[in-house]
């Protein structure tokens, strides 16, 4: 269960993002929309202690994120580039991470060669540091590090942006299975409407920082959206 309490972040006096109440509960699929400066990456950042908030507090699994790192054996994310480490080849950062998730180099091995289609034959065995791949190779990348370890929660911010079509597909279709038995709390923000009402069962909207819609998903949420962000 992710928690969130009064939060609010300001700069220089100028407040980016304030949410009174929000309970999303364990197995939730969550897709996180709104335009640029909504407020979307910084929630996130925010939930992963990236940045101190000016109010409010923030608990995963009832761990304030903020007073203890427990939440990370739970949690993990994949935000931007940053998250990579550029100097080293694909296979070198997912042992690097699988060390940190306390797995060996076999059980690596396994469980990336479930996403041979998802790489898409560009990703393993090129001999190439993660600086010198494309934005969208890198992205997937650090989707499928961000999977090691089975983790209970997974924060994906904007997922599926500099993807390939057939990529877009075969990444809509993995975060539906992980969601499948409702065990895993999935969080993904996006631009693309279609996309993550697509692979989400409720739909949180922010608008200059605040909160303005919460919903569950039906098949009447994109006219939905898509009406109210053509105002």
């Amino acid at each position: 269960m992710i928690q969130i309490n009064n939060i609010s972040k300001e700069y220089n006096g100028v407040r980016v993002i304030h949410i009174d109440n929000l309970i999303i509960n364990k197995g939730e699929s969550i897709g996180l929309v709104g335009n640029n400066g909504a407020g979307k990456t910084t929630l996130f950042s925010l939930m992963l202690d990236l940045i101190e908030p000016t109010t409010g507090e923030i608990k995963l699994n009832d761990i304030k994120v903020n007073e203890s790192e427990e939440w990370k054996k739970v949690t993990t994310a994949f935000i931007d580039e940053s998250f990579l480490i550029n100097y080293l080849t694909p296979e070198e950062y997912f042992y690097f991470i699988g060390d940190l998730r306390g797995q060996n180099k076999a059980s690596i091995d396994a469980f990336i060669a479930q996403y041979e289609e998802f790489f898409n034959g560009e990703i393993l065995g090129k001999k190439k540091y993660l600086r010198d791949l494309s934005k969208g190779n890198q992205k997937k990348v650090g989707i499928i590090a961000a999977l090691i370890g089975d983790p209970e929660i997974i924060i994906l911010d904007e997922p599926f942006a500099n993807l390939d079509p057939s990529t877009q597909i075969r990444l809509k279709n993995l975060i539906k299975d992980l969601t499948q038995n409702k065990e895993k709390t999935i969080l993904v923000s996006s631009h693309d409407l279609n996309h993550t009402v697509e692979v989400s069962d409720r739909i949180i909207a922010l608008n200059k920082g605040e909160l303005v819609k919460d919903i569950k998903t039906s098949t009447q949420t994109l006219e939905e959206l898509e009406q109210f962000f053509a105002i």
